[in-house]
């Protein structure tokens, strides 16, 4: 799955030595050479099928615990900037812990480029490795499933597999593993900060309609702007917030954020003001570990998917709409449907493989999706969705 010795440069020519591995828990190494930050990590690979955004994936606290091979091969074109970042918070632990690239990172091609993908990647403390056959590793994990790996970049290229084999089979993967305090926040913030444009950059929130208190259990930056876009108040608090600190902030609603790691983990202080919050019938609107805290809340159960869902060219399709948008995915685990209570729709459902993409409660004003509407992967096909929340707020009210 490397290509670290099949370079050659004419007269004189002489191997590149890797500078980089990748460990699988399953004895696999795979060369390369190291890029960005360097050390080990440890973590479960999954694949990306995304060909661009690759900084606000790196960046989407989602993948904490994760490191990601992208199945595009020339990732760092258009190089990185100081504005596509979407975790809220700047701890380098809040994302990706590795990636794993097919080709060297050439020089940034695009106006808005500050900086090279190496150079942000050594600033984040994220290490990288290249010169990887991504399609055999992609391969493998949509036949085998994600496994659990160890990358590591050296500079000098020396290396003792057999202790990161021994970190790799050490790491007790992300089942069973709640990542949430690793990624959110821990004290109540406002968020303001509206959605980029060509001419003047990111905006200011005018005059709010709505207040919509923000659970965050690793929530990224433009689910919070494309809240504020629709005239909302934004309050953001620690997932451990309970339904009384919440509800004391008088909300009009409450949106439940998307995170890292095992959802039954992270349910276990999350359902009960869930449940508390939908007893009230406050308008509440889930996205990706929302979507299962909400499913969870009402009891139904989350299920390990062999490869997840990864990459920004997903079909989904809309029961409610009838019609089949293309959106942003990442997630390991799954609401299972055939778990869900009489009183929960089934609204979205994957193309790919029928798994579950969202819910609604036919007695509360309580709905989620799976996927990510606000990534806005070319189309936004899913912004409606922070309308339909709106209108549940504003319907909520006139009925007060």
């Amino acid at each position: 799955m490397s290509n670290a010795t099949s370079t050659q440069a004419g007269a004189g020519w002489a191997p590149r030595k890797p500078t980089a591995l990748v460990v699988l828990a399953d004895g696999l190494a795979i060369e390369g050479f190291g890029l960005g930050a360097t050390g080990e990590a440890v973590g479960e690979v999954c694949f990306n099928t995304a060909m661009t955004g690759y900084e606000e994936i790196l960046t989407d606290p989602s993948y904490a615990g994760q490191i990601i091979t992208f199945t595009f091969p020339h990732i760092g074109v258009v190089g990185t900037n100081e504005e596509d970042i979407e975790t809220v918070n700047l701890a380098a632990s809040a994302g990706a812990r590795g990636v794993i690239l097919r080709a060297d990172v050439g020089e940034a091609s695009n106006f808005r480029a500050t900086r090279r993908l190496d150079a942000w990647l050594k600033a984040r403390a994220i290490i990288g490795i290249s010169g990887v056959d991504t399609r055999a590793l992609t391969a493998r994990i949509r036949r085998l499933g994600m496994p659990n790996a160890v990358i590591a970049h050296h500079a000098d290229g020396e290396f003792d597999r057999a202790a990161l084999l021994a970190k790799a089979k050490a790491f007790p993967g992300i089942d069973g593993m709640d990542l949430v305090p690793d990624v959110g926040t821990t004290q109540r913030y406002d968020w303001d900060e509206t959605s980029w444009s060509l001419e003047g950059g990111y905006g200011r929130r005018g005059q709010a309609k709505y207040r919509v208190v923000a659970i965050d259990y690793g929530v990224k930056r433009n689910i919070l702007r494309l809240l504020a876009d629709q005239g909302c108040e934004v309050i953001v608090a620690p997932a451990t917030a309970s339904a009384d600190e919440i509800l004391a902030m008088k909300p009009d609603g409450v949106f439940l954020s998307n995170g890292p790691g095992d959802p039954a983990e992270t349910g276990r202080y999350a359902v009960p003001t869930i449940k508390a919050l939908l007893e009230t019938k406050t308008p509440i609107f889930g996205i990706c570990l929302g979507h299962q805290m909400l499913g969870l809340a009402i009891g139904a159960k989350t299920i390990k998917m062999p490869q997840g869902h990864h990459g920004a060219n997903h079909p989904v399709k809309d029961f409610t709409t009838d019609k089949v948008e293309i959106v942003s995915m990442n997630h390991g685990f799954a609401i299972d449907p055939n778990t869900l209570p009489p009183n929960a729709r089934v609204t979205h459902v994957s193309l790919f493989d029928n798994s579950n993409c969202g819910i609604a409660l036919d007695d509360r004003p309580a709905f989620s999706v799976q996927h990510h509407p606000e990534a806005s992967p070319g189309p936004r096909d899913s912004h409606y969705l922070f309308a339909r929340f709106v209108d549940a707020m504003e319907r909520a009210k006139s009925e007060r």
